[in-house]
Protein backbone atom coordinates (compact mmCIF):
# COMPACT_ATOMS: atom_id res chain seq x y z
CA UNK A 1 0.00 0.00 0.00
CA UNK A 2 2.75 2.43 0.94
CA UNK A 3 5.46 3.53 -1.43
CA UNK A 4 7.54 4.36 1.62
CA UNK A 5 6.85 0.97 3.27
CA UNK A 6 6.45 2.77 6.60
CA UNK A 7 3.59 2.87 9.06
CA UNK A 8 3.16 6.06 11.06
CA UNK A 9 0.81 6.45 13.99
CA UNK A 10 -0.60 9.84 14.93
CA UNK A 11 -1.94 10.28 18.45
CA UNK A 12 -4.66 12.92 18.51
CA UNK A 13 -7.28 13.70 15.86
CA UNK A 14 -7.44 17.47 16.16
CA UNK A 15 -6.41 19.89 13.39
CA UNK A 16 -2.65 19.39 13.80
CA UNK A 17 -2.93 15.60 13.90
CA UNK A 18 -5.26 15.38 10.92
CA UNK A 19 -3.07 17.74 8.92
CA UNK A 20 -0.03 15.58 9.68
CA UNK A 21 -2.03 12.52 8.64
CA UNK A 22 -2.96 14.10 5.31
CA UNK A 23 0.60 15.19 4.56
CA UNK A 24 2.01 11.76 5.35
CA UNK A 25 -0.67 9.84 3.47
CA UNK A 26 -0.16 11.97 0.36
CA UNK A 27 3.54 11.07 0.59
CA UNK A 28 2.60 7.38 0.46
CA UNK A 29 2.86 6.33 4.10
CA UNK A 30 0.39 4.05 5.85
CA UNK A 31 -1.19 6.25 8.52
CA UNK A 32 -3.18 5.34 11.63
CA UNK A 33 -4.76 8.09 13.74
CA UNK A 34 -5.69 7.44 17.37
CA UNK A 35 -8.32 9.54 19.13
CA UNK A 36 -9.23 9.03 22.79
CA UNK A 37 -12.69 10.56 22.41
CA UNK A 38 -15.66 8.87 20.67
CA UNK A 39 -15.37 11.27 17.72
CA UNK A 40 -12.63 13.39 16.15
CA UNK A 41 -11.84 17.11 16.25
CA UNK A 42 -14.30 18.02 19.01
CA UNK A 43 -12.48 21.22 19.97
CA UNK A 44 -12.27 22.21 16.29
CA UNK A 45 -16.04 21.81 15.97
CA UNK A 46 -16.69 23.76 19.16
CA UNK A 47 -14.45 26.61 18.01
CA UNK A 48 -16.38 26.80 14.75
CA UNK A 49 -19.81 27.24 16.32
CA UNK A 50 -19.52 31.01 16.37
CA UNK A 51 -17.85 31.27 12.96
CA UNK A 52 -14.70 29.33 12.14
CA UNK A 53 -11.60 31.56 11.88
CA UNK A 54 -9.34 29.67 9.51
CA UNK A 55 -6.56 32.26 9.44
CA UNK A 56 -5.99 36.01 9.10
CA UNK A 57 -5.31 38.19 6.08
CA UNK A 58 -2.75 40.57 7.62
CA UNK A 59 0.80 40.75 6.24
CA UNK A 60 3.52 38.22 7.12
CA UNK A 61 5.44 40.54 9.46
CA UNK A 62 2.43 41.44 11.60
CA UNK A 63 1.15 37.86 11.43
CA UNK A 64 4.40 36.38 12.73
CA UNK A 65 4.47 38.97 15.52
CA UNK A 66 1.35 37.41 17.04
CA UNK A 67 3.40 34.49 18.36
CA UNK A 68 5.56 36.42 20.82
CA UNK A 69 8.58 34.56 22.13
CA UNK A 70 7.87 31.60 19.83
CA UNK A 71 7.89 33.75 16.70
CA UNK A 72 11.03 32.26 15.15
CA UNK A 73 9.79 28.71 15.63
CA UNK A 74 6.31 29.40 14.28
CA UNK A 75 7.66 31.32 11.28
CA UNK A 76 9.42 28.13 10.20
CA UNK A 77 6.08 26.29 10.35
CA UNK A 78 4.33 29.04 8.40
CA UNK A 79 6.96 28.79 5.68
CA UNK A 80 5.65 25.25 5.06
CA UNK A 81 1.95 26.04 5.45
CA UNK A 82 1.10 29.73 5.16
CA UNK A 83 -2.25 31.55 5.33
CA UNK A 84 -2.31 31.36 1.51
CA UNK A 85 -1.83 27.60 1.74
CA UNK A 86 -4.64 27.46 4.30
CA UNK A 87 -7.20 29.15 2.06
CA UNK A 88 -6.12 27.03 -0.91
CA UNK A 89 -6.43 23.88 1.19
CA UNK A 90 -9.97 24.80 2.34
CA UNK A 91 -11.07 25.66 -1.18
CA UNK A 92 -9.64 22.36 -2.38
CA UNK A 93 -12.11 20.71 -0.02
CA UNK A 94 -14.96 22.61 -1.68
CA UNK A 95 -15.15 25.31 1.01
CA UNK A 96 -14.89 28.78 -0.51
CA UNK A 97 -13.40 31.39 1.81
CA UNK A 98 -13.87 35.10 2.38
CA UNK A 99 -12.18 37.85 4.37
CA UNK A 100 -14.33 39.51 7.02
CA UNK A 101 -14.27 43.18 7.98
CA UNK A 102 -11.83 42.35 10.80
CA UNK A 103 -9.37 40.77 8.37
CA UNK A 104 -10.19 37.28 9.59
CA UNK A 105 -10.61 34.55 7.00
CA UNK A 106 -13.71 32.33 7.18
CA UNK A 107 -15.14 29.45 5.17
CA UNK A 108 -18.28 30.48 3.32
CA UNK A 109 -20.44 28.19 5.48
CA UNK A 110 -19.01 29.89 8.61
CA UNK A 111 -19.00 26.48 10.32
CA UNK A 112 -16.43 23.78 10.96
CA UNK A 113 -18.67 20.79 10.31
CA UNK A 114 -18.88 20.95 6.46
CA UNK A 115 -15.12 21.42 6.25
CA UNK A 116 -14.45 18.55 8.66
CA UNK A 117 -16.75 16.18 6.74
CA UNK A 118 -14.96 16.93 3.49
CA UNK A 119 -11.59 16.58 5.20
CA UNK A 120 -12.40 13.19 6.71
CA UNK A 121 -13.65 11.99 3.32
CA UNK A 122 -10.34 13.01 1.77
CA UNK A 123 -8.38 11.23 4.49
CA UNK A 124 -10.45 8.07 4.03
CA UNK A 125 -9.80 8.18 0.29
CA UNK A 126 -6.08 8.41 1.05
CA UNK A 127 -6.32 5.27 3.16
CA UNK A 128 -5.92 6.91 6.57
CA UNK A 129 -7.29 4.71 9.34
CA UNK A 130 -8.94 6.57 12.25
CA UNK A 131 -9.41 4.70 15.54
CA UNK A 132 -11.64 6.46 18.06
CA UNK A 133 -11.77 5.52 21.74
CA UNK A 134 -8.08 4.65 21.47
CA UNK A 135 -6.29 6.37 24.36
CA UNK A 136 -2.51 6.35 24.41
CA UNK A 137 -0.94 5.54 27.78
CA UNK A 138 2.60 6.17 26.56
CA UNK A 139 5.64 4.33 25.27
CA UNK A 140 7.45 1.41 26.87
CA UNK A 141 10.85 0.03 25.98
CA UNK A 142 11.43 -3.71 25.61
CA UNK A 143 13.91 -5.95 23.86
CA UNK A 144 12.31 -5.17 20.51
CA UNK A 145 12.65 -1.39 20.93
CA UNK A 146 9.77 0.96 21.76
CA UNK A 147 6.20 -0.24 22.00
CA UNK A 148 3.24 2.17 22.26
CA UNK A 149 0.40 1.26 24.59
CA UNK A 150 -3.27 2.06 23.97
CA UNK A 151 -6.42 1.54 25.98
CA UNK A 152 -9.38 0.61 23.79
CA UNK A 153 -12.91 -0.76 24.35
CA UNK A 154 -11.52 -4.16 23.31
CA UNK A 155 -8.75 -3.97 25.88
CA UNK A 156 -5.09 -3.02 25.95
CA UNK A 157 -3.31 -2.85 22.61
CA UNK A 158 0.36 -2.57 21.66
CA UNK A 159 1.70 -0.94 18.50
CA UNK A 160 5.19 -0.69 16.98
CA UNK A 161 4.98 2.03 14.30
CA UNK A 162 8.01 3.27 12.40
CA UNK A 163 7.37 6.81 13.68
CA UNK A 164 4.87 8.61 15.91
CA UNK A 165 3.39 12.10 15.76
CA UNK A 166 2.01 13.33 19.08
CA UNK A 167 -0.83 15.82 18.57
CA UNK A 168 -3.05 15.41 21.61
CA UNK A 169 -3.55 19.11 22.33
CA UNK A 170 -2.73 21.20 25.38
CA UNK A 171 -4.77 21.33 28.58
CA UNK A 172 -7.67 23.70 27.84
CA UNK A 173 -11.28 22.57 27.47
CA UNK A 174 -10.42 19.16 28.98
CA UNK A 175 -13.98 17.92 28.54
CA UNK A 176 -13.37 17.98 24.79
CA UNK A 177 -10.32 15.76 25.07
CA UNK A 178 -7.34 18.06 25.67
CA UNK A 179 -6.64 17.06 29.25
CA UNK A 180 -2.83 17.18 29.22
CA UNK A 181 -2.61 13.65 30.65
CA UNK A 182 0.28 12.94 28.30
CA UNK A 183 2.55 15.31 30.26
CA UNK A 184 3.14 12.67 32.93
CA UNK A 185 4.35 9.89 30.67
CA UNK A 186 6.40 12.23 28.48
CA UNK A 187 8.11 13.67 31.56
CA UNK A 188 8.78 10.11 32.67
CA UNK A 189 10.51 9.53 29.34
CA UNK A 190 12.89 12.43 29.98
CA UNK A 191 11.06 15.23 28.16
CA UNK A 192 11.05 18.62 29.92
CA UNK A 193 7.53 20.00 30.28
CA UNK A 194 6.64 23.59 31.12
CA UNK A 195 3.59 23.79 33.44
CA UNK A 196 0.31 24.53 31.68
CA UNK A 197 -1.28 27.95 31.99
CA UNK A 198 -4.55 29.31 30.57
CA UNK A 199 -4.33 31.39 27.41
CA UNK A 200 -7.12 33.26 25.63
CA UNK A 201 -9.25 33.28 28.76
CA UNK A 202 -11.24 35.88 30.68
CA UNK A 203 -10.08 37.87 33.70
CA UNK A 204 -11.75 38.55 37.03
CA UNK A 205 -13.13 41.99 37.92
CA UNK A 206 -15.04 42.84 41.13
CA UNK A 207 -18.18 44.27 39.53
CA UNK A 208 -21.04 45.71 41.56
CA UNK A 209 -24.18 43.57 41.75
CA UNK A 210 -26.11 46.21 39.81
CA UNK A 211 -23.64 46.17 36.92
CA UNK A 212 -23.66 42.37 36.75
CA UNK A 213 -27.44 42.13 36.71
CA UNK A 214 -27.88 44.83 34.08
CA UNK A 215 -24.93 44.39 31.74
CA UNK A 216 -23.30 40.95 32.01
CA UNK A 217 -23.28 39.42 28.55
CA UNK A 218 -23.70 42.74 26.67
CA UNK A 219 -20.71 43.54 24.48
CA UNK A 220 -19.17 47.00 24.59
CA UNK A 221 -17.75 47.96 21.19
CA UNK A 222 -15.74 49.35 19.67
CA UNK A 223 -13.17 49.81 22.41
CA UNK A 224 -9.40 50.04 22.60
CA UNK A 225 -7.77 48.10 25.43
CA UNK A 226 -4.33 48.99 26.71
CA UNK A 227 -2.08 47.03 29.04
CA UNK A 228 1.46 48.29 29.50
CA UNK A 229 2.72 49.36 26.09
CA UNK A 230 0.31 47.17 24.12
CA UNK A 231 -3.04 48.33 22.73
CA UNK A 232 -5.70 46.33 20.89
CA UNK A 233 -9.00 47.35 19.33
CA UNK A 234 -12.06 45.14 19.46
CA UNK A 235 -14.86 44.46 21.88
CA UNK A 236 -15.12 44.01 25.62
CA UNK A 237 -17.59 41.46 26.95
CA UNK A 238 -18.53 41.97 30.62
CA UNK A 239 -19.41 38.71 32.37
CA UNK A 240 -20.53 37.84 35.87
CA UNK A 241 -16.95 37.10 36.85
CA UNK A 242 -15.18 39.86 34.91
CA UNK A 243 -14.27 40.44 31.24
CA UNK A 244 -13.58 38.40 28.14
CA UNK A 245 -13.59 38.86 24.36
CA UNK A 246 -11.14 38.87 21.48
CA UNK A 247 -9.38 42.07 22.51
CA UNK A 248 -8.92 40.74 26.06
CA UNK A 249 -7.52 37.47 24.72
CA UNK A 250 -5.02 39.35 22.57
CA UNK A 251 -3.52 40.79 25.77
CA UNK A 252 -3.96 37.67 27.90
CA UNK A 253 -0.30 36.59 27.99
CA UNK A 254 1.16 39.80 29.49
CA UNK A 255 -1.87 40.30 31.74
CA UNK A 256 -1.58 36.72 33.01
CA UNK A 257 2.09 37.26 33.84
CA UNK A 258 1.33 40.56 35.58
CA UNK A 259 -1.42 39.06 37.74
CA UNK A 260 0.81 36.11 38.64
CA UNK A 261 3.64 38.47 39.60
CA UNK A 262 1.75 41.29 41.33
CA UNK A 263 -1.62 39.83 42.32
CA UNK A 264 -3.53 42.40 40.24
CA UNK A 265 -3.01 44.42 37.09
CA UNK A 266 -4.72 47.36 35.38
CA UNK A 267 -6.48 47.21 32.03
CA UNK A 268 -7.30 50.61 30.52
CA UNK A 269 -10.42 50.85 28.36
CA UNK A 270 -10.95 53.59 25.77
CA UNK A 271 -14.72 53.70 25.24
CA UNK A 272 -14.48 56.03 22.22
CA UNK A 273 -11.32 55.02 20.33
CA UNK A 274 -12.54 56.71 17.16
CA UNK A 275 -12.46 60.20 18.77
CA UNK A 276 -9.64 62.29 20.18
CA UNK A 277 -9.98 63.71 23.67
CA UNK A 278 -10.48 67.18 22.19
CA UNK A 279 -13.22 66.06 19.79
CA UNK A 280 -15.01 64.14 22.53
CA UNK A 281 -14.72 67.07 24.95
CA UNK A 282 -16.27 69.31 22.30
CA UNK A 283 -19.31 67.07 22.11
CA UNK A 284 -19.60 66.83 25.89
CA UNK A 285 -19.49 70.63 26.21
CA UNK A 286 -22.99 70.84 24.79
CA UNK A 287 -25.71 71.65 27.37
CA UNK A 288 -27.35 68.59 28.92
CA UNK A 289 -30.76 70.20 29.16
CA UNK A 290 -33.42 67.93 30.67
CA UNK A 291 -31.68 64.69 29.70
CA UNK A 292 -30.58 62.33 32.41
CA UNK A 293 -26.83 61.86 32.67
CA UNK A 294 -27.15 58.43 31.03
CA UNK A 295 -29.16 59.76 28.08
CA UNK A 296 -26.83 62.71 27.68
CA UNK A 297 -23.78 60.41 27.63
CA UNK A 298 -25.55 58.27 25.03
CA UNK A 299 -26.46 61.22 22.82
CA UNK A 300 -23.49 63.54 23.25
CA UNK A 301 -20.81 60.99 24.09
CA UNK A 302 -22.05 58.22 21.80
CA UNK A 303 -21.87 55.66 24.61
CA UNK A 304 -24.03 52.55 24.78
CA UNK A 305 -25.88 51.67 28.00
CA UNK A 306 -23.25 49.04 28.98
CA UNK A 307 -20.48 51.58 28.31
CA UNK A 308 -22.20 54.11 30.58
CA UNK A 309 -22.57 51.37 33.20
CA UNK A 310 -18.87 50.61 32.95
CA UNK A 311 -18.04 54.30 33.33
CA UNK A 312 -20.10 54.43 36.52
CA UNK A 313 -18.25 51.42 37.98
CA UNK A 314 -15.21 53.61 38.58
CA UNK A 315 -15.19 54.84 42.21
CA UNK A 316 -16.16 58.46 42.76
CA UNK A 317 -18.47 60.87 41.00
CA UNK A 318 -18.26 61.44 37.27
CA UNK A 319 -16.23 64.57 36.42
CA UNK A 320 -18.38 67.57 35.58
CA UNK A 321 -16.00 69.33 33.24
CA UNK A 322 -16.11 68.26 29.59
CA UNK A 323 -12.35 67.82 29.31
CA UNK A 324 -12.00 65.72 32.46
CA UNK A 325 -15.03 63.62 31.54
CA UNK A 326 -13.63 63.03 28.06
CA UNK A 327 -10.36 61.88 29.61
CA UNK A 328 -12.26 59.50 31.91
CA UNK A 329 -14.20 58.02 28.97
CA UNK A 330 -10.95 57.57 27.04
CA UNK A 331 -9.19 55.83 29.95
CA UNK A 332 -11.44 53.73 32.18
CA UNK A 333 -9.13 51.76 34.45
CA UNK A 334 -10.22 48.25 35.43
CA UNK A 335 -8.44 46.25 38.11
CA UNK A 336 -8.00 42.61 37.07
CA UNK A 337 -7.70 40.38 40.13
CA UNK A 338 -7.29 36.96 38.54
CA UNK A 339 -7.60 34.85 35.40
CA UNK A 340 -10.03 32.09 34.55
CA UNK A 341 -8.56 28.58 34.67
CA UNK A 342 -7.74 25.99 32.04
CA UNK A 343 -11.26 24.54 32.06
CA UNK A 344 -12.60 27.85 30.69
CA UNK A 345 -9.62 28.82 28.53
CA UNK A 346 -9.77 28.65 24.74
CA UNK A 347 -6.15 27.50 24.61
CA UNK A 348 -3.20 26.87 26.88
CA UNK A 349 0.41 27.96 27.22
CA UNK A 350 3.09 25.59 28.43
CA UNK A 351 3.67 22.00 27.39
CA UNK A 352 6.68 20.47 25.68
CA UNK A 353 9.46 23.03 25.81
CA UNK A 354 10.65 24.10 22.38
CA UNK A 355 14.23 23.22 23.28
CA UNK A 356 13.12 19.59 23.61
CA UNK A 357 12.52 19.20 19.86
CA UNK A 358 14.84 19.68 16.90
CA UNK A 359 14.09 21.60 13.70
CA UNK A 360 12.03 18.63 12.50
CA UNK A 361 9.90 18.77 15.67
CA UNK A 362 11.37 15.43 16.78
CA UNK A 363 11.90 14.91 20.50
CA UNK A 364 15.60 14.65 21.24
CA UNK A 365 14.82 12.30 24.13
CA UNK A 366 12.69 10.01 21.92
CA UNK A 367 14.02 9.63 18.37
CA UNK A 368 11.24 8.90 15.91
CA UNK A 369 8.64 10.74 18.03
CA UNK A 370 7.46 14.11 16.73
CA UNK A 371 5.24 16.73 18.38
CA UNK A 372 2.70 19.11 16.84
CA UNK A 373 0.03 21.60 17.87
CA UNK A 374 -0.74 22.85 21.35
CA UNK A 375 1.33 20.16 23.02
CA UNK A 376 4.26 22.48 22.30
CA UNK A 377 4.94 25.59 24.39
CA UNK A 378 3.65 28.44 22.24
CA UNK A 379 0.55 30.62 22.30
CA UNK A 380 -1.29 33.08 20.11
CA UNK A 381 -4.46 35.18 20.21
CA UNK A 382 -7.70 34.05 18.65
CA UNK A 383 -8.68 35.28 15.21
CA UNK A 384 -7.20 32.51 13.06
CA UNK A 385 -3.69 32.58 14.52
CA UNK A 386 -4.19 29.52 16.73
CA UNK A 387 -5.63 27.29 14.02
CA UNK A 388 -3.14 28.44 11.40
CA UNK A 389 -0.11 27.64 13.56
CA UNK A 390 -1.58 24.36 14.82
CA UNK A 391 -2.14 23.07 11.30
CA UNK A 392 1.20 24.44 10.10
CA UNK A 393 2.94 22.58 12.92
CA UNK A 394 1.21 19.40 11.77
CA UNK A 395 2.69 19.92 8.31
CA UNK A 396 6.12 20.64 9.82
CA UNK A 397 6.00 17.49 11.99
CA UNK A 398 4.92 15.36 9.02
CA UNK A 399 7.74 16.75 6.90
CA UNK A 400 10.08 16.05 9.80
CA UNK A 401 8.94 12.42 9.87
CA UNK A 402 9.58 12.06 6.15
CA UNK A 403 13.03 13.63 6.44
CA UNK A 404 13.94 11.39 9.37
CA UNK A 405 12.72 8.21 7.66
CA UNK A 406 15.06 8.89 4.74
CA UNK A 407 17.97 8.37 7.14
CA UNK A 408 16.71 5.05 8.47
Amino acid sequence: MSELSHTIHIIGAGPSGLMAAERLAVAGAAVVVHEAMPSVARKFLMAGRGGLNLTHSEGPEAFAGRYGAARGTVEAWLARFSPTHMTGWAEGLGQETFVGSSGRVFPGAMKASPLLRAWLARLAALGVEVRTRSRCSGPRRDDGGVVWLFETPEGAREERPDAVVLATGGASWPRLGSDGAWAGWLAGAGVAIKPFQPSNAGFDVAWSDVFVERFAGQAIKPVALTHGDQSVRGELMPTRYGVEGGAVYALSAPMREAVARDGTTTLTVDLRPDLTIEALAGRLARPRGKDSVSNWLRKAGGLSAPAVGLLREIPGELPTGADKLARRIKAVRLTLTGMQGLARAISSAGGVRLDQVDDRLMLTALPGVFVAGEMLDWEAPTGGYLLQASMASGVAAADGVLEWLKTR
